[in-house]
């Protein structure tokens, strides 16, 4: 790290530690997603007065760093920091509005499985279809939605376009609640026109405006999860050297050990694995193998540093006066979100047999 990403993180650790994980554990509800009125105007204050920087402009492995530390605490995973660093790290609050990509036929599979169709009218598209599992639509002013504009059902007819949420047509049809503390929403479109001008890219262009969009985000995603897995581990390993069963410590029992030693390894794998393709993308090389790796370790190890954690603590552990259950919930879903373990399997095996990455090769890269 430089020294710059150094005070970087230490400043967000500092607050996070010392105005929003106390105010969890006394004043907000243990599936709170957003801070009460009066403190969100104390706190934005004083984040802005640390002069710590958005997402804009900073080098991914510097949003990496930032996505970890902003992850540790209990709303962490989904709204890290609750948004008074603009999203810095790659995760909520950025104001960077909605994606609207999925729809009740999928969303693996974008070039297939979008039906939300949009017509051309002069100077303006009409669009009419349905969305759904899309993240802050009900409070967003805007997003990206990605339509079918061609006759076929191939990548070639996708286009994206920046919506108004406030756009005639455009419905919240209904809220959707999963896993997490938050909910999703089911969105629909009738007769919505939109003018050309907020086409995103050229026409035929949408499915490479969201795998770009897709592929970047998956590193710093990636991050989160293992934030969140440093902040369980870290609770896990502090919990261990204090309780006493049987007239020792958990810690010195060969069972607890190792997984501790487990938990370890599984972070430190994720981690390297997010900076080797942070790495890659500030440099400007081909990251999408790397991405897909690190976002598919990551959040596989991740569930499991929380899961071994949790175990550890026994009862205390699924209880909401710990936020591990909470982490325990929202982690299972980032092995779907940002594409499932599965796609990313696809996405490095396809790499892989058509030789169009080195990373299958034995030898070290010289």
């Amino acid at each position: 790290m430089t020294e710059e990403q150094k005070m970087i993180c230490a400043t967000i650790r500092r607050f996070v530690r010392e105005e929003i994980v106390p105010l969890e554990e006394t004043e907000l509800d243990a599936d709170a997603y957003e801070l009460p009125e009066e403190h969100e105007e104390r706190l934005r204050k004083i984040a802005q007065d640390t002069g710590i920087p958005g997402a804009t402009g900073l080098d991914v492995k510097t949003r990496v760093f930032m996505a970890e530390e902003m992850a540790q605490h209990r709303a962490g995973l989904y709204h890290p920091c609750y948004g008074l660093f603009g999203g810095g790290g790659g995760e909520g609050g950025g104001g960077g509005g909605f994606i609207g990509l999925t729809e009740p036929t999928g969303g693996s599979d974008p070039a297939r499985a979008v039906r939300t169709r949009a017509v051309r009218d002069g100077d303006d598209w009409v669009i009419n279809g349905s969305k759904v599992f899309i993240s802050g639509a009900d409070t967003a002013e805007q997003g990206t939605l990605y339509v079918r504009t061609g006759d076929t059902d191939t990548r070639e007819s996708l286009s994206a376009f920046r919506v108004r949420t406030n756009t005639p047509g455009f419905e919240v049809r209904r809220f959707i609640h999963t896993l997490r503390s938050h909910y999703a929403t089911e969105l629909s479109f009738t007769d919505m026109r939109v003018p050309h001008a907020d086409m995103v890219g050229a026409e035929g262009e949408g499915f490479g405006v969201a795998n770009a969009r897709l592929t970047g985000n998956r590193i710093t995603y990636a991050a989160g999860c293992i934030g969140v897995a440093v902040a369980a581990h870290r609770m896990a390993a502090e919990y261990s050297r204090h309780r006493v069963t049987f007239g020792e410590t958990l810690s010195a029992r060969q069972a607890i050990q190792w997984m501790l030693v487990d938990n370890e390894i599984d972070i430190r794998t994720s981690r390297w694995l997010c900076l080797a393709a942070a790495e890659k993308a500030d440099n400007g090389q081909p990251f999408r193998f790397e991405a897909a790796m690190a976002k598919l370790i990551a959040t596989e190890a991740s569930g499991r540093v929380v899961d071994r954690s949790l175990q550890i603590h026994g009862g205390y552990g699924v209880t909401k006066d710990l936020p591990l259950e909470r982490w325990y919930r929202e982690l299972r879903i980032r092995r779907i979100g940002e594409g499932p373990s599965e796609i990313q399997r696809m996405i490095m095996g396809r790499d892989l047999s058509y030789g169009t990455t080195r990373a299958g090769q034995f030898e070290l890269q010289l």
